[in-house]
């Protein structure tokens, strides 16, 4: 497994043992990328991180600061050496904690432009619903894009807050980029009018 494009191309990352982390393949992973283009000055939040290796890929592609939250201790201890083997730990926060008890904690850490998320396929719908909860807290930017990743079996989870913008699916594994649906960006756009008028 390595990074595919930006300022760390080629360099290798490092993967737990075992078949608890399922990380997400080199050509998914590009094909993602390619799919979101400009990743640059982004605030990340890679939920269900595993080795990292989805928000790092948008670090080495230029985004500004990246938030990992993962709770599989093996797989923490890979994120970090990650991280820390190519330099990347003045741009990045682990929060090691499950996605559910993270969410006071992400929210203070945003808002993000970017949600990259990766659950176990099982949990994918669970896995929206806090993406929602997210939403509800103001964590994402009204102009934020959201990537999940699910069997290709399954449709898209629907949330309220959010719009499937397309689906692109890579043999057994789907990928479904979301927007934020356009009532809450009217909203978001008004609370930020409302603020530059203060």
């Amino acid at each position: 497994m390595r990074v595919i494009a930006g300022a760390l191309g080629g360099r290798r990352l490092l993967a737990p043992r075992g078949r608890e982390t399922r990380p997400t393949s080199d050509r998914v992973r590009e094909a993602l990328f390619s799919a979101l283009a400009d990743v640059s000055g982004a605030a990340v939040l890679d939920l269900y991180a595993g080795t990292g290796a989805l928000g790092i890929e948008a670090l080495s592609r230029g985004a500004a600061r990246a938030v990992f939250v993962e709770r599989d201790r093996a797989a923490l201890a890979v994120l970090r050496e990650n991280l820390q083997a190519l330099g990347l730990e003045p741009r990045a926060a682990v929060v090691a904690q499950t996605v559910e008890r993270s969410l006071v904690e992400v929210s203070r850490r945003g808002p993000y432009q970017l949600l990259l998320v990766d659950p176990p396929y099982a949990d994918v719908t669970a896995a929206v619903e806090l993406v929602g909860e997210l939403v509800a807290r103001g964590a994402i930017d009204g102009a934020g894009r959201v990537v999940v990743e699910h069997a290709s079996r399954d449709a898209p989870p629907r949330h309220a807050a959010l719009e499937v913008q397309d689906t692109r699916r890579y043999g057994d594994t789907s990928v479904s980029r979301y927007r934020m649906g356009a009532l809450l960006r009217e909203a978001t756009d008004d609370s930020r009018a409302d603020a530059t008028r203060r």
